[in-house]
């Protein structure tokens, strides 16, 4: 390991997700790391784990574990100032498990020594060329939500934003090429209704916060159209 690479056990990901294991009563009796995919700064960014613990009635947990940490979910909700008809701009990538192309809300993963918001509002900048700030942001869950409780330590935070444009300040946003290439990202960004984007979206996570954000602004009419 490099003096730049972060060692596992110091990452807040994994600092985070221990402490939480042992504040509800699990015991570790050992962790075997079989991969561990670092950002270009050396970061942890995740790491499959084989995990040997003991519950407080006495079972073992499964042993294998996708140690990811928390992410943040965004839906950017731009509003025609003349017709208020609304958008949503999504970005358009290669899923990893496939290699299909799948469009979803912008998102960023948040360590535990992150603010969630701030990350939020920083993917929106790189993801799609939107500067907002944290505080313009409206959060949608009162706590951190498990996508996939059996497998993966993932936590979800989904917030939405609306910003009011001129139509072509709006299409301005389709199209565009995005993603870092230190982190490997082909990212386009694509504009769409929110029932357009409702039947491109395919993760579950992205059909949630269209849901959240729907019910959140009282929108129902869209809502039926989903």
């Amino acid at each position: 390991m490099s003096k730049q690479e972060e060692a596992l056990q110091d990452a807040h990901k994994f600092q985070y997700w221990k402490s939480q294991m042992e504040s509800n009563g699990m015991k570790i009796n050992a962790i075997n790391d079989f991969y561990i995919r670092r950002r270009h700064n050396g970061e942890v960014l995740f790491a499959m784990l084989e995990v040997d613990a003991d519950t407080p009635e006495g079972d073992k947990i499964p042993p294998a574990l996708f140690l990811k940490g928390h992410a943040a979910s965004m839906l950017v909700c731009l509003i025609d100032k003349d017709t208020r008809e609304k958008f949503v701009v999504l970005v358009k990538q290669r899923r990893i498990a496939d290699g299909s192309q799948i469009y979803e809300h912008p998102a960023g993963m948040v360590d535990a020594s992150d603010a969630a918001d701030e990350v939020a509002a920083r993917e929106i900048g790189e993801e799609v060329g939107l500067a907002v700030t944290a505080s313009e942001l409206t959060k949608l869950n009162p706590r951190v939500w498990y996508p996939s409780t059996g497998t993966s330590d993932e936590g979800m935070h989904f917030f939405f934003i609306e910003k009011e444009m001129l139509r072509d300040e709006i299409m301005s946003f389709h199209h565009k090429n995005m993603g870092s290439e230190s982190e490997h990202e082909r990212i386009t960004s694509v504009v769409a209704t929110i029932p357009e984007a409702h039947k491109l979206i395919t993760n579950v996570n992205g059909l949630l916060l269209n849901f959240l954000y729907l019910k959140h602004v009282g929108d129902y009419e869209t809502m039926k159209l989903l």
